[in-house]
């Protein structure tokens, strides 16, 4: 039976607390999807929720899906209704979706005191909608609501809901672990005991799980192990909640771990440009230690690590990061050895394997900043400037030479703060002196510091301060700690991120504009000289 990836993060997903998705949100995350490879795409419940009524609408003349069918989600027809009165039944029809999938109560304590309904009602109205769903030529999914914890209450009505929903012609039942409170050994224990009491074959059924105990994802692939062939998940595990299962996470351990091609050829690589798409236009910042897709999920710090990772990187990453669209790391730190530095620094396009006295000097550098307070690991661009400064041609140089600099911080009568930034340097033999005002100090030294430079190095004019983060580092307190600041700078198509430690907030900030000047103007071609 052919195994079906199924996303819901336009429906599920979109329950995420602060998330919400505008309708051309929902037509760009589909597109998304469907250049991941997913089977199927739930793009909401029409009828129920206007914003995704007019989704399947616009999706009819606007998607032109390659890969996955779009479903539509809604609910068994109410209790005491006849089905082709049902108005949310109509929804369904009117979205005009190949597929569509049920939400049908699996635990008779819902069917009880949620929809105030008998046993045998909520099995004839689970009955009555798929065959007539199916009758007019949708593909139908049903998914058990709190499948597990009815199960657990009373299995033998759970079984009933699975047996009615089979029999009445759906195409696969999806066991929902709805509370999120399941562990994989309870998962397959309930599926062959699913299975065994109601005759439907694992592979006709479905996983959804949700992430309350953080078992989502595994209790998926728990579920594959015990026979199904039918996984639901979200884009980077969005939902309510916890979230849902990821569906990245599950694909990829399907396909590398399993030996499952679940995805098309070819698509298992778009995975982290899909995950980190949609985020952007979730409003969400991806989340760097997410499995396979995380900026951090192939970085490695311990220079025991990278000494292996030298010789072949397999030994310390499980998988080829290239697979799955993603790239291996080599982070610079206090624990970083030689083939760390080495590692770090090819992967900046220098190398020092060919000037082990640079390298070395490099290495007792990096660790004796470190022990300081700096830290490189995310400020790529300082890192490259330390190692290009001990290299036999010591290049870039500064592009000035400072003589001084002075801000003041002045709270006048009508109670704005302003700040004001006087620095002195030294330009291609020139001595100038450039004032500035800003909102901050550091945006006022900024300011100066650019004027001051703008005639000699017009590339400045492409650059902005993107990013500013202060952190006070552990073991200072009060007023006299040590500071490490990050300057993110963004020009000419590409960002860069640099780093200042000291005391003084200010200095600190001082040392990381710098950076960040010399970097970017070494990058645009500019002449540096002081």
């Amino acid at each position: 039976m052919t195994f079906q990836v199924y996303d819901t993060t336009l429906r599920d997903g979109a329950q995420r607390e602060g998330l919400s998705y505008s309708v051309v949100d929902k037509l760009a995350v589909a597109r998304l999807l469907d250049d991941l490879g997913v089977g199927f795409i739930e793009g909401g419940w029409p009828g129920a929720v206007p914003k995704d009524t007019e989704f399947f609408r616009r999706a009819r003349t606007e998607l032109d899906l390659r890969h996955a069918v779009l479903v539509a989600f809604g609910a068994t027809r109410k209790a005491g209704l006849a089905v082709s009165d049902d108005p949310q039944v109509r929804g369904l029809l009117d979205a005009g979706t190949p597929a569509v999938a049920l939400v049908a109560k699996a635990d008779l304590r819902h069917v009880e005191r949620a929809l105030r309904t008998t046993a045998e009602e909520n099995l004839a109205m689970v009955r009555d909608t798929v065959t007539y769903l199916v009758a007019q030529g949708r593909r139908v999914f049903v998914d058990g609501e709190h499948t597990f914890d009815g199960f657990r209450h009373d299995p033998g009505y759970t079984a009933a809901v699975v047996a009615t929903a089979m029999a009445a012609g759906a195409e696969r039942f999806v066991l929902c672990d709805t509370n999120g409170g399941m562990l994989p050994s309870q998962v397959t224990a309930a599926i062959e005991d699913l299975a065994a009491r109601t005759g439907v074959a694992p592979e006709r059924l479905g996983m959804h799980a949700q992430n309350d105990t953080a078992c989502a994802v595994a209790n998926t692939i728990a579920a594959v192990e015990a026979g199904v062939r039918h996984v639901q998940g979200t884009a980077n595990g969005y939902g309510e909640r916890p979230g849902n299962a990821d569906l990245f996470a599950i694909v990829a351990n399907l396909q590398l771990k399993l030996g499952m091609p679940v995805l098309p050829e070819g698509c298992l690589e778009q995975m982290v440009r899909v995950s980190h798409a949609i985020a952007e236009i979730a409003n969400i910042a991806p989340d760097t230690h997410q499995a396979y897709v995380g900026a951090a999920a192939f970085a490695h710090k311990a220079g025991l690590h990278a000494s292996a990772i030298k010789v072949d990187p397999l030994l310390y990453n499980h998988v080829d990061p290239a697979v799955v669209g993603n790239d291996m790391r080599i982070l610079v730190t206090e624990m970083a050895g030689r083939a760390s530095i080495e590692l770090k620094s090819r992967e900046l396009g220098l190398d020092l394997a060919g000037h082990p006295e640079a390298l070395s000097r490099v290495t007792g550098r990096v660790k004796e900043l470190e022990a300081d307070g700096w830290s490189f690991e995310a400020a790529d661009a300082s890192f490259e400037l330390l190692v290009r400064s001990e290299l036999p041609d010591a290049a870039p140089a500064r592009p000035f030479a400072l003589e001084s600099y002075r801000v003041l911080v002045e709270h006048r009568e009508d109670g704005a703060v302003v700040s004001e930034a006087t620095v002195k340097i030294r330009v291609r033999g020139e001595r100038v002196i450039a004032t500035a005002e800003g909102n901050g100090p550091v945006n006022a030294l900024d300011e100066a510091l650019r004027s001051g430079l703008a005639r000699h190095y017009p590339e400045l004019r492409e650059f902005e301060l993107a990013d500013y983060k202060v952190r006070i580092l552990e073991g200072s307190h009060g007023t006299g700690a040590v500071t490490r600041v990050l300057v993110e700078t963004a020009g000419a198509g590409r960002d860069w991120t640099t780093v200042g430690v000291h005391p003084n907030v200010v200095e600190a900030s001082w040392h990381a504009l710098v950076d960040a000047l010399t970097y970017g103007l070494d990058k645009a071609g500019a002449r540096l000289n002081a």
